[in-house]
């Protein structure tokens, strides 16, 4: 299995490559802006590709796709983990809050999948996971801009799940909550007794990754009971509403080296 994976230099995208790692035959196409960690994330792996690129260069999805066809000539699943979060609320941040969340959350992972598509197509069957959040289904106060381009990688991976199945090639969407990574501790959820249990580990969301992949789910909530909070949205919208209505400094989030 030839697997790839942004934002793979920490995080959820460092614990999903080295729980593919672990797959029969897998091997690994690590892809992140910080060299030295994806180094040293191979020498741990083995079997790994490095590709230092920045998802957001416009020559990126078309370097990407040229790498992996000519060092393994297939692809066998696609992991669209890299992202971001910076909190704000419109009135200050204004439109280039959002433009900054959608470029690395949204379009990327687009660009890069519709450069990588006729490869996956080619391999199938085989798989893209795309890695939202709780947030593409919750809104919080000043994570707006974040919430939007969850939900946009959301709403398109609807859509990408039920025009690629005929050609072989499974979409699945991973929805994890509050996660503790380096960019993101939760402290403030860790500190307390009540609320510690609400923080999932970047190994947790791995192992959901794996699950949506190849032959797997179409959608998977990190910690599964996160799917309820979601089906309140729709069914008690005002409950959910003024459970969240105070913002606070805890966003559920994915965010990851790009």
């Amino acid at each position: 299995m030839i697997a790839l994976v942004t934002g793979a230099s920490s995080g959820i995208g460092a614990a999903t490559a080295r729980r593919l790692a672990r797959e029969p035959g897998a091997r690994l196409v690590l892809v992140a802006r910080r060299r030295e960690r994806l180094d040293a994330l191979a020498r741990e792996v083995g079997a790994a590709t490095v590709l230092a690129v920045d998802l957001l260069d416009e020559d990126a999805p078309a370097r990407i796709a040229a790498a992996v066809e000519a060092e393994h000539g297939r692809l066998d699943l696609l992991v669209n983990n890299a992202g971001a979060a910076w909190r704000g609320r419109f009135g200050d941040a204004g439109w280039e809050d959002v433009r900054r969340h959608m470029a690395l959350n949204f379009d990327a992972p687009v660009r890069l999948t519709e450069a990588l598509l006729p490869l996956l197509r080619r391999s199938a069957p085989s798989a893209i996971v795309n890695v939202a959040s709780v947030a593409a289904r919750i809104s919080r106060a000043n994570s707006g801009a974040y919430s939007a381009s969850k939900f946009a990688l959301a709403a398109w991976s609807d859509a990408l799940h039920l025009e690629e199945r005929e050609r072989g090639v499974h979409v699945g969407l991973v929805l994890p909550g509050f996660v503790a990574t380096e960019g993101f501790p939760q402290r403030e959820l860790l500190d307390k007794r009540l609320t510690r249990r609400l923080v999932s580990t970047p190994e947790a969301v791995a192992e959901a990754i794996v699950d949506a992949g190849p032959g797997g789910r179409a959608e998977r909530y990190v910690p599964r009971a996160w799917a309820v909070t979601a089906g309140l949205r729709v069914l008690a919208p005002r409950l959910v509403r003024r459970t969240t209505s105070g913002g606070g400094a805890m966003t559920p989030t994915t965010a990851a080296d790009a």
